[in-house]
């Protein structure tokens, strides 16, 4: 009897789960022109409230800085962008895609959203080429079996169709083959940009710092993203690998990629930003340009903030 108890709480309790994580608020209508929008996002640890009631919309082309004092939700507010961290309440919209409807393949809408964390991220068992075409071939030939498939199951349909009633297969436009080769001519140069070409062969627990973070930025770009997501890129680096990391962001920057990054350089954050987010206390407490955030700040825990900093 007690088993059967057991059983049934824990049925309740899943059951109470599923039914608290889709009862969210309801979505408002999205802005079309934004990239990335987020309406009254909230997220908790139980007791525990990172943010709450978080609104925000990036466009295309924006560099976003988001700078806060430590615990202040900013990492785990990015990683909500792309739903790596699940929001308790609100929802996130890429390209007009509710990333929080259940019913929205997440991985098809990460594929346009590269990733780079603070720890780099890499497979330490792979090398370096490896890493970098782990992604692209895998995403390559899952559409590929995709394909396949469909054409599989046209195949048998049409056996019963009439002759005028018979479906087109669809075109395949890469083998397996191709996919393969696509992603390491792409990777190889993509090396090349940031002077490792040297480096495909080897495996990353050889290389420095600096140079495992260009690499995970890399593999990032090797999906061919819309928007870049940075959680503190630069927070594992010794100080003199700092500057080659940056530099690479800069050059992504000024060719018109669109990223967010979270960031304790408040120097990289003036030069690069077109927006600077500041977040305390589980929301977003002031946001402007550059110019405005650090020249001419209105916010008092933002005032104090760059006291200490700057």
């Amino acid at each position: 009897m007690k088993n059967a108890n057991e059983k049934t709480a824990k049925h309740n309790r899943n059951k109470n789960e599923k039914f608290l994580k889709t009862e969210k608020t309801p979505a408002e209508p999205f802005d079309p022109d934004a990239l990335i929008e987020v309406q009254h996002l909230t997220k908790k640890y139980g007791a525990l409230t990172v943010f709450e009631d978080v609104s925000a919309k990036i466009s295309t082309g924006e560099k976003i800085a988001i700078i806060g004092p430590s615990g202040s939700g900013k990492s785990t507010f990015l990683r909500c962008l792309n739903v790596l961290e699940d929001p308790t309440d609100g929802h996130v919209f890429f390209k007009g895609n509710n990333l929080c409807n259940l019913k929205v393949d997440i991985n098809i809408q990460r594929r346009k959203m590269g990733m780079v964390f603070q720890s780099f991220n890499l497979f330490n068992n792979m090398n370096v080429l490896k890493n970098i075409t782990l992604a692209p071939v895998h995403v390559g030939l899952q559409d590929l079996h995709k394909i396949r498939r469909k054409n599989l199951f046209i195949k048998l349909k049409n056996l019963f169709r009439k002759k005028d009633k018979k479906q087109k297969l669809i075109k395949i436009e890469k083998s397996a083959k191709e996919i393969r080769s696509e992603a390491k001519a792409n990777a190889i140069r993509l090396l090349e940009r940031i002077g490792l070409a040297d480096k495909a062969n080897v495996y990353p627990s050889t290389l420095s710092g600096g140079q495992r973070q260009r690499i995970a930025i890399v593999r990032a770009l090797a999906m061919n993203p819309e928007v870049m997501l940075f959680d503190e890129p630069t927070s594992a680096l010794d100080p003199e690998m700092v500057g080659e990391v940056l530099s690479l962001i800069k050059e992504l920057a000024n060719e018109g990629m669109t990223m967010v990054i979270v960031t304790h350089e408040m120097g990289f954050a003036r030069e690069v930003a077109t927006r600077v987010m500041f977040m305390a206390d589980g929301k977003i407490a002031e946001e402007g340009t550059p110019e405005q955030i650090f020249g001419n700040p209105q916010n008092d825990r933002l005032k104090d903030f760059l006291s200490k900093v700057l």
